[in-house]
């Protein structure tokens, strides 16, 4: 496989590599290229953002909730009928799962995918200095390919010329541009990401800007010439999309608006190969689960901001009382567990109600309650893993659940972090939520799992 493609790294987070590669993939795609866009690690967020800019579906590549040859596989098969694939890296370059090594880096992916890395720098207040960074990250593992450095937070023309003539003088690879101290550039955060692109709406003045950016002061040819010159990647054998996909079986409704909109999609796409027909509900907009559904995937999102609005959609709400009642499959992850239970209060104090499917509520926290990979084990047989079985995911949330002490509560998993371990999750039956986001790579025995109870509630229906 001769792919082009190219890494965008950064020293930190907060390098600016996000606006670089988002001000890239506009510009490559002004020059009629089709890009796709890779985020790696589990982020869901940046991912919206290049699947807009683009017009492809961007992908998470993770080698710790997945093995390195299903990574290649993602790899291979969303870069499939596009011109170039470009990768955005996570945090800094070499931060990932473990500060002894490699792994779940963007340095690990790098070498894993033999991509050409570009490291953004952001020089502010350095000259020669910044020479003595990439130095660093030259000398730490020799075997990165880092083939360029784009400079951030420029301020003048003249400072960018002492910055390149340093690096290229001590690194010997090329400073293929920079960018200025561009108030147009800042993109709104959100919790520690960036506001999912589906609430932003039209967007194309943003993504015009960053091209501009881009265009101005970046050799997008030199970038394209170091993409192009990647090593040829051996083809690895199917191993989540082997044999044949089947047949629809089943009928899976997605919930699928502002408020729930975290999702691998390669979870959803496995759900398809396996003989699930998705349909997308929205409950935000007041649509009730389908009545063709023979199973409910809530996924995560910020629910949070929209507490008033779910919550006044009571025939929704209803609608997935009656359907967990009725035995209809029903698996939830983060938002969507907040949905689940009984209510959410923010951080004013407001509390709104919810579903009431889980005897637990809601309250959102002024500063970050959970974040990292999680290894979950189920503690009974579940939706999607029997009892003992593992899975591999991450968890991100400003929320924390307090349970109805009045009801015995049914733990779903135990969540084994950096942290720890500790109980994790509601499993009763027909539900299976948490807030763990799991990544049905890590164990596709989970899709056939919920297919099959799928399946089972269609023939009792």
């Amino acid at each position: 496989m001769r792919q082009p493609r190219i890494v965008i790294a950064g020293t930190q987070s907060g390098a600016g590599k996000t606006t670089v590669t988002l001000g890239l993939m506009a510009a490559l795609r002004r020059r009629k290229l089709q890009v796709q866009g890779f985020k790696v690690g589990p982020d869901y967020i940046d991912p919206s953002y290049h699947s807009v800019v683009t017009g492809r579906v961007s992908r998470n590549l993770d080698t710790w909730m997945m093995t390195p040859s299903i990574v290649q596989e993602v790899f291979e098969r969303g870069s499939r009928g596009s011109d170039i694939s470009v990768i955005e890296g996570v945090m800094g370059m070499y931060d990932g799962k473990d500060p002894l090594s490699n792994l779940g880096s963007t340095a690990e992916m790098s070498c894993l995918l033999k991509a050409p890395v570009l490291l953004v720098l952001n020089v502010s207040s350095m000259a020669r200095s910044a020479a003595a960074m990439v130095l660093g990250f030259q000398k730490l593992d020799p075997d990165v390919p880092l083939a360029g450095v784009i400079v951030n937070q420029v301020g003048s023309v003249g400072h960018f010329e002492l910055v390149k003539a340093a690096i290229e003088q001590m690194c010997g690879i090329p400073v293929v541009g920079y960018l200025g101290r561009h108030t147009v550039l800042q993109i709104p955060e959100r919790h520690l990401g960036l506001i999912p692109a589906l609430e932003r709406g039209e967007m194309s003045g943003l993504f015009d800007a960053l091209a501009d950016a881009i265009e101005a002061t970046v050799d997008v040819d030199s970038i394209l010439k170091i993409a192009q010159e990647a090593e040829e990647l051996p083809s690895v054998p199917p191993v989540l999309f082997a044999g044949k996909k089947r047949e629809p079986l089943v009928t899976i409704a997605i919930a699928k608006d502002s408020a729930f909109n975290f999702y691998y999609p390669e979870n959803l796409e496995l759900l398809e190969w396996y003989g699930a027909r998705l349909v997308e509900f929205s409950p935000l907009r007041g649509e009730k689960v389908p009545e063709n559904a023979d199973g409910v995937y809530i996924g995560g999102g910020f629910p949070e901001e929209f507490a008033a609005e779910l919550s006044r959609q009571e025939e929704v709400r209803q609608s997935l009382q009656r359907a967990l009642q009725n035995g209809l499959p029903v698996f939830a992850e983060c938002g969507g567990y907040m949905y689940l239970t009984g209510s959410i209060k923010d951080r004013q104090g407001a509390v709104y109600d919810m579903t009431g499917a889980i005897p637990a509520s809601v309250e959102m926290q002024p500063k970050l309650a959970a974040l990292g990979y999680r290894e979950v084990t189920a503690l009974q047989d579940t939706l999607l893993l029997s009892a003992g079985e593992h899975a591999r995911g991450h968890e991100f949330h400003y929320s924390t659940i307090k349970l109805d002490i009045n009801e015995q509560w049914s733990f779903a998993y135990e969540s084994s972090g950096m942290r720890g371990k500790k109980t994790e999750g509601y499993a009763k039956g027909n539900l299976l939520a948490a807030y763990t986001h799991l990544h049905f790579a890590s164990n596709p025995r989970m899709v056939e799992r919920f297919i099959t109870a799928c399946r089972r509630y269609r023939k009792l229906g």
